[in-house]
């Protein structure tokens, strides 16, 4: 990996929304409409006061000398299926635009991954837009497949 220090992770607290939030909105293909300035939508807030409140779901940030190059989202489930086996889903994987192709994405899912086996998880599974072709390249690369057609059904904003 390419860089001019050690790739860090640690878990992202509220302080990091400025960074996750930028690097969220750092994304051509983002669908939520997310922007970031300053000040931050109370939102952003709100929904990681939520998400922290969740056991098992969490925000990591990748740092390099202290800048944020990257984060994912990574949520434990616990269910019935496979005997009762939990699963980690993986979420908002973004490098920042700046620091793609240096190795950091492959990183970021390797410490994902490693996070989901400590939790004593079966698998580990996520979503990429059908439009991120280089995005289904990387994941096969690492060993992810394609074994289920995802779907997704917006709801109406609450307000």
């Amino acid at each position: 990996m390419t860089g001019t220090g050690a790739l860090r992770f640690r878990v992202a607290g509220k302080a990091d929304l400025p960074a996750l939030v930028r690097l969220i909105a750092d994304d051509a293909l983002a669908t939520g409409g997310d922007v970031y300035g300053e000040p931050l939508d109370p939102a952003y807030a709100e929904a990681f006061d939520r998400m922290a409140a969740q056991p098992g779901n969490r925000f990591v940030l990748a740092e390099i000398a202290g800048e944020a190059v990257g984060c994912f989202q990574v949520t434990v489930t616990h269910g019935l299926s496979r005997r009762g086996a939990a699963r980690a889903t993986i979420e908002s994987v973004k490098v920042a635009s700046g620091r793609r192709g240096q190795g950091i994405g492959a990183a970021m899912m390797r410490h994902a991954i490693a996070l989901a086996e400590a939790e004593g998880c079966a698998l580990v599974q996520l979503t990429t837009q059908t439009a991120r072709a280089d995005a289904h390249r990387f994941y096969e690369r690492l060993g992810f497949r394609a074994t289920h057609l995802g779907m997704k059904l917006a709801l109406p904003a609450k307000g």
